[in-house]
């Protein structure tokens, strides 16, 4: 298995899989209804609609840095705002939209060579936009972030 093989099964893990850490995103997303995905249980914490909002945008970001092999602002805000009326067809959207970023991101990753992910995007680190960093850390950095925020989604729903 190759490099990128192993980082592909990585983030699938995190995202719709097997992941050893507990569930993944899409299992900590089953059964959330649109009214509770625009809920702000915590005041100053983001909904689980802002979460994967923020993580589609993430996703496609990473894709697109990998494609133009530098480092480019996110084409979407960083933190889009949810509808003000949520309804089931918007929310069921949202995630659709979330998982055909994923698709995107490991369609592409398909056609990756191991040898180019040592290749750095951005000149210097910038933690603020992620620049910085090889393709490799990036690719870590996107399951971890996966993880991250599943385990900030399932903590909202205890709390809904």
């Amino acid at each position: 298995m190759s490099e990128v093989q192993r980082i592909i099964d990585q983030l699938q893990r995190a995202f719709d899989g097997d992941a050893w850490s507990g569930p993944s995103l899409q299992a900590t997303l089953l059964g959330v209804s649109a009214a509770q995905a625009a809920m702000h249980p915590l005041l100053q914490a983001h909904s689980i609609w802002e979460l994967v909002l923020h993580l589609t945008t993430w996703s496609d970001t990473v894709r697109q840095r990998i494609e133009q092999r530098q480092n480019v602002p996110p084409a979407a805000a960083d933190w889009p705002v949810a509808p003000a009326v949520p309804s089931e067809a918007a929310w069921q959207q949202a995630n659709h939209e979330l998982c055909l970023a994923h698709e995107r991101l490991v369609a592409l990753l398909r056609t990756l060579p191991d040898a180019d992910l040592e290749q750095v995007l951005g000149t210097a680190r910038d933690r603020a936009d992620g620049s910085g960093v090889s393709i490799y850390v990036l690719l870590h950095g996107t399951a971890q972030h996966y993880l991250y925020h599943a385990g900030q989604i399932a903590l909202l729903r205890k709390l809904l």
